[in-house]
């Protein structure tokens, strides 16, 4: 527990830092919050087709963990963002994710350049479900597959759908 705790607890450095953020007030529903923005600042949408989307991230150092890796949450708010935008409704807010499967093979590096592909999976009614795959553009190595179903948060019930998943070796080119 101890070990835990040290390394969850911030230098004096880094609670200074934090303590001068400022964060405006954010209006729901209206533009991206603080999180999404801190997150997804950055991102380069390259190419959208009917079913993807093609995206190019640089790893900036605001989402590294200690380490020195891209932090495990910053990539798996990464890819729920990314994989819901192939359903996103302009005029309505985010879906809600139901399920998400993240493989985290390998890490990402500070600077990296990342290929971030979104994939429709298939789609029935206000339930749908997506892939994400990660990859390092330089050497082309998968680090994460995801694969996720959401839904719309105004439906009244959730219905099944089937999708089939493209298997990919982590850890070797897409």
């Amino acid at each position: 527990m101890e070990k835990a705790k040290s390394h969850l607890s911030l230098t004096n450095e880094e609670s200074e830092t934090v303590s001068q953020l400022e964060i405006p007030s954010h209006i729901i529903d209206v533009g991206p919050s603080f999180f999404e923005d801190f997150a997804l600042r950055g991102i380069r949408v390259d190419r959208v087709e009917q079913g993807s989307i093609f995206c190019t991230f640089k790893v900036p150092p605001r989402l590294l963990d200690r380490s020195g890796d891209m932090a495990p949450g910053a990539i798996a708010n990464l890819v729920d963002i990314v994989g819901n935008a192939l359903i996103q409704k302009s005029d309505q807010p985010m879906n809600v994710s139901v399920n998400m499967s993240i493989s985290y093979e390998a890490s990402a590096k500070l600077d990296d350049e990342l290929e971030v592909t979104s994939r429709l999976l298939g789609q029935k009614g206000y339930v749908a479900g997506t892939s994400v795959i990660i990859s390092n553009k330089a050497t082309g190595i998968c680090f994460s597959i995801v694969k996720g179903s959401s839904f719309d948060r105004y439906l009244s019930s959730i219905s099944g759908i089937k999708v089939s998943y493209r298997q990919v070796k982590v850890g070797t080119s897409c």
